[in-house]
């Protein structure tokens, strides 16, 4: 049965899973906004025995699409090293944000630097590739944008992260999303189950729980019941077990 797990605080995520419901967790494994190489985790072995599926995301500056070579090779570097840290705590995959190009480039040379980015490596744990929420020069924004990324990278063994927050602030129909990106990818592994604090097709980043968001609560649930893949909340901390616990009650019924 899939998983319903949240994004946690990195200093102790088998309590902060057991506080707010979640039998799976996600975490940083370095400092989210830095290139430090993860290091061994002294709550390895608590991780590893508590029965939790575990997912790893990759900082936010990893950005293996870009045409500077500052940022592209670090990028690449920084997935290998935090796919073995996640591989050696067991984890289900680590996700990796679709990245972008500068102004002025040409999309297709960033999709392609996807390309030589896997055919380079062979990881120890999927990479999960995730859609992004706005951003002309971005990779996987929106269903036709993953399409022309995976007409690229679909041949590797390369995972698929889908975030409603992500997916309702590049203007996609979250009713019809899971079908639709289906149809071009093949797959979704993971569901990142977030609602907005923005309007539709606004652009912005920015999550919120579900009793306070602009996505409708049950066009979250379907969302996720649709996928039938493990679901990660991304929401603000104090209303994670309430999110969890409206996803487990709407995934029963």
């Amino acid at each position: 049965m899939p998983l319903i797990g949240a994004h946690v605080r990195d200093d102790d995520p088998v309590a902060a899973a057991a506080a707010v419901g979640a039998e799976a967790v996600q975490v940083f494994l370095a400092d989210p906004q830095g290139w430090k190489k993860p290091q061994p985790r002294a709550d390895a072995e608590a991780l590893t025995s508590s029965g939790l599926g575990l997912y790893a995301h990759a900082p936010y500056l990893v950005n293996v699409a870009s045409t500077n070579n500052r940022i592209r090779i670090p990028s690449r570097n920084m997935i290998a090293q935090h796919a073995a840290a996640a591989a050696a705590l067991g984890a289900r995959g680590l996700v990796v944000h679709g990245g972008h190009v500068g102004d002025g480039d040409d999309i297709a040379v960033g999709l392609d630097n996807w390309r030589k980015t896997l055919e380079r490596a062979t990881y120890p744990v999927t990479v999960l590739v995730e859609n992004t929420a706005g951003g002309e020069n971005a990779c996987a924004k929106g269903v036709d944008r993953l399409a022309m990324l995976w007409d690229v990278i679909g041949g590797f063994e390369v995972g698929l992260c889908l975030d409603t927050c992500h997916a309702w602030a590049s203007g996609e129909d979250l009713e019809t999303l899971v079908e639709r990106v289906r149809a071009v990818t093949g797959r979704i592994d993971l569901v990142h189950g977030n609602s907005s604090r923005d309007p539709h097709g606004s652009g912005r980043d920015r999550h919120a729980n579900f009793a306070t968001g602009t996505i409708p609560p049950e066009l979250l649930a379907h969302v996720v019941r649709e996928a039938g893949c493990d679901v990660v909340v991304e929401t603000p901390g104090e209303g994670q077990a309430e999110d969890i616990a409206f996803l487990r009650a709407a995934l029963a019924g």
